[in-house]
């Protein structure tokens, strides 16, 4: 019989109650507005296959899921206790047939990548957000899920990651990642070469602030130049979300 302490998280509702999702508890890495914007910014279509790249618990590949009902999902997550939680999100909100979730390194060799499933030319639309650091470039968490979830342990691990995501699309398949605003040129220098017709959009906390996070779109294979897109700002001067973002979190527009 299974004690207290094996017993899975408590369900909470999530993008306005569309979904429940099991998380770890606080501390631990979790869903946020960084896989709110995420899976606000997905625009899958009917048909496609759908990959959540370093998934967690499954959060923003499950809202696609959920919105979109003639997608397939992959939910890809190397750590084995988030990866069990993804298939209990993925079995609780009724969404098993349609989604599959993967346990696999990301920056793994392309072979060991394979044998776990990650078949290239495979997805239609990529969604990722990587972590966020190289190693020793930041304060790492003492909660090792935590720290895994924020940070590569070997240098060079966005080229890593981007080379999989860039990989594991088919010709014209479209790429959309959140990232850290000062780490755009790195995310640029990854993409070169792999993917055209990238957008970017600038988020920003108010409107009279620098960007923290950008979102970032690709065609894989597509010579399509460069474009700036609006700024999204999260905040108003009341210091509430923005009526879009505050609409993003009810998971209203979502596909």
């Amino acid at each position: 019989m299974s004690s207290a302490a094996d017993a899975p998280p408590p369900a909470e509702a999530w993008l306005g109650g569309c979904l429940t999702l099991r998380q770890p508890p606080r501390g631990a890495h979790r869903a946020g507005t960084d896989a709110v914007l995420l899976a606000a910014s997905a625009g899958a279509q009917a048909g496609e296959t759908v990959c959540d790249l370093g998934a967690g618990t499954g959060a923003v590949g499950l809202a696609v899921a959920r919105a979109c009902p003639e997608t397939r999902v992959m939910l890809v997550e190397r750590d084995p206790e988030a990866a069990a939680l993804a298939c209990l999100n993925a079995e609780e909100n009724g969404l098993s047939a349609r989604v599959r979730v993967i346990e696999a390194d990301v920056t793994a060799q392309g072979r060991e990548r394979r044998s776990a499933g990650l078949l290239p030319d495979s997805v239609d639309l990529l969604l990722t957000n990587p972590p966020f650091f190289e190693p020793g470039r930041h304060r790492a968490s003492p909660v090792a899920a935590r720290a895994a979830a924020h940070g590569f342990s070997e240098p060079g691990g966005l080229e890593a990651w981007l080379r999989t995501c860039a990989d594991l699309l088919r010709p014209g398949g479209r790429l959309v990642l959140i990232h850290r605003a000062d780490a755009l040129p790195a995310c640029l220098d990854a993409l070169a070469g792999r993917f055209g017709g990238i957008q970017v959009t600038p988020v920003q906390p108010r409107a009279d602030t620098a960007a923290i996070r950008v979102l970032v779109a690709g065609v894989r294979g597509s010579r399509a130049p460069f474009v700036l897109m609006p700024a999204l700002v999260l905040h108003g001067p009341d210091g509430r979300f923005t009526d879009r973002v505050e609409a993003m979190h009810r998971g209203e527009g979502l596909s």
